[in-house]
């Protein structure tokens, strides 16, 4: 992995949110905590058996890769609670989450510094963009909360009519959007479900980063290289 060289002609990077951008636990370890409680009011067990349901170490606030929580939308995550037992309707329960979501998107915890992360990136003459399974309005007031917003040219969630993750639809609206072809654009994302994208839509490259909640022997032999986190893409994406 080393030894990996970018392709010359990479000409936008599309980025994951979470575990990517964002500091995954620190951001939604105490969210996820207050979700599982809406889908069980007042039921402590359920509570509990709703966050492990979904992924979450209750003791350890660590959150599992490829689980509800850390790969799913919202809809994934109200249906994994209602399938674990919560009573509530999962239309209904997707709205509530999406709204709680939604609520906490500005006290998001960024992973590198991305205030000159972005615009460095930028000015080596990268389209940028992100695509989560978040829902669409709560990544641009995360990214407007990180003073990122304007650096981004596409911004999207589950929601906005691209399809959801692994379909390629997201990054093939992306690369449509910015004026390229799929291969010209690098999918940069910690969990299975951003590579299994950047696969299937024919990305140019498709770089793991180990920030999040997927673990190394699970995404390397996904992607094409694995870095600690994004900080590290100028150094590896200069021609």
């Amino acid at each position: 992995m080393d030894e990996w060289r970018a392709p010359s002609n990479l000409r936008a990077i599309l980025f994951d949110k979470d575990g990517t951008i964002i500091d995954y636990d620190a951001t939604w370890e105490p969210v996820n905590r207050r979700a599982a409680k809406l889908a069980a009011p007042g039921d402590g067990v359920l509570e509990a058996r709703l966050l492990a349901a979904c992924g979450l170490d209750a003791a350890t606030g660590k959150t599992a890769g490829g689980s509800a929580f850390a790969a799913g939308n919202t809809a994934d995550i109200a249906k994994c609670m209602v399938e674990a037992g919560s009573l509530l309707d999962a239309g209904e329960l997707t709205r509530e989450l999406d709204a709680l979501f939604t609520s906490a998107a500005g006290s998001v915890v960024p992973l590198v510094d991305v205030r000159s992360l972005f615009p460095e990136l930028a000015a080596m003459g990268f389209a940028l963009g992100v695509a989560t399974s978040d829902n669409e309005a709560s990544a641009r007031i995360s990214m407007d909360a990180l003073g990122a917003a304007g650096q981004f040219q596409f911004i999207c969630g589950y929601d906005t009519g691209h399809g959801v993750k692994p379909e390629a639809g997201m990054l093939l609206a992306f690369a449509a959007a910015v004026g390229c072809v799929p291969h010209e654009v690098a999918m940069v994302g910690d969990n299975t479900h951003d590579l299994d994208m950047g696969r299937a839509a024919g990305a140019g490259a498709v770089i793991a980063v180990l920030s999040g909640t997927g673990r190394p022997e699970v995404l390397a032999p996904l992607a094409d290289v694995c870095l600690p986190d994004i900080s590290h893409l100028p150094r590896v994406l200069k021609s």
